[in-house]
């Protein structure tokens, strides 16, 4: 198949190592505004990555770049193209599963917030609800950041407002607000996280029919609140350190009330770059669940094999089993 990435920064440059591997890519064209930093990819890798051109003609487009994702994805999809978006902004995640009917009509798919957080969180979400008869609650936290644009978009976030879905309807609520102590796998531990403008209800929410409450939380500090609404006051690093994710399933199994929660532990970049090349994979392959756009928790089946070969390439995720008093 023929993928073109667009962005070859923190996330996108691991999207390409994940990808080359594959027997399945005949070509790969990278794409970035930074002539050093997309050669310095494109000739770190080899073949069959090579400098391209925007736009192009492929199979899957992976959208990694900080700017417009639904411009990109429009000339995607007029071009015959698959879509897979990384992006958490709301601004992205919105405009993205509006091109769901078009999507449907040109029998291509859409794969929206195809990262760490979304995306590996929708995934976790799919496998934890299936332990269960009942799906009342879902509540997903993440800390850590991937590259600078990364950074910056977790930055903004806590400025602002949260969405949360409760009882069928939206609601939104200030940035910043809505302290929880939430605690992801080791090494990580404990963290205070926080409401911000992140979509995972948007995308959850769907795939979820009849779910009574969806959050969504990220990781911060005292000052990362107070300084959000301010540009940053320090360029972020080129390379995020580690971070987690978690997300608990709240429901009933046999008439009882139960709970189920995973996590993951990685560096963002590592493990947002490993989704997506999969994503983009099964899109190329027709082994997605249906055309359209949303998120991997609709558009993957059975997310138990996506896991797997997560786990096989480095990602692991670990289900968090209680302890005794």
């Amino acid at each position: 198949m023929r993928i073109a990435l667009v962005g070859a920064g923190a996330v996108g440059a691991r999207v390409a190592r994940q990808l080359v591997p594959s027997d399945d890519v005949e070509s790969l064209l990278v794409f970035d505004t930074d002539a050093r930093r997309i050669a310095a990819v494109v000739a770190s890798i080899g073949v069959p990555a090579r400098i391209g051109s925007w736009p192009v003609d492929a199979d899957v487009v992976v959208l990694a770049h900080p700017g417009d994702h639904r411009a990109a994805a429009e000339t995607a999809l007029e071009r015959g193209a698959s879509v897979v978006s990384v992006s958490d902004d709301m601004a992205d995640v919105r405009g993205l599963l509006l091109l769901d009917a078009e999507a449907r009509e040109r029998n291509r798919y859409v794969v929206v917030g195809a990262g760490f957080a979304p995306g590996l969180t929708c995934l976790l979400a799919k496998h934890a609800a299936a332990d269960l008869d009942e799906l009342d609650e879902l509540h997903v936290a993440k800390t850590g950041t991937a590259g600078p644009a990364c950074a910056r978009r977790h930055h903004r976030a806590l400025s602002e407002r949260a969405i949360d879905w409760r009882e069928g309807a939206w609601q939104s609520r200030p940035g910043g607000s809505g302290r929880e102590l939430c605690w992801f796998p080791d090494p990580i531990g404990p963290q205070d996280c926080y409401r911000a403008g992140l979509p995972d209800a948007l995308l959850l929410a769907p795939a979820f029919p009849g779910v009574e409450r969806i959050t969504a939380r990220v990781g911060a500090t005292r000052r990362d609140r107070l300084t959000a609404r301010l540009p940053m006051l320090r360029p972020p690093h080129p390379e995020g350190l580690l971070g987690a994710v978690r997300v608990e399933a709240r429901g009933r199994r046999a008439g009882v009330r139960d709970v189920r929660i995973f996590g993951a532990v990685d560096r963002p970049g590592v493990a947002a770059g490993a989704v997506a090349a999969l994503a983009a994979l099964a899109a190329g392959r027709g082994e997605l669940a249906r055309p359209g756009a949303a998120s991997l928790s609709e558009l993957v089946a059975d997310p138990v094999p996506f896991l797997a070969e997560l786990a096989r390439r480095g990602v692991r995720a670990a289900a968090f089993e209680g302890a005794g008093a």
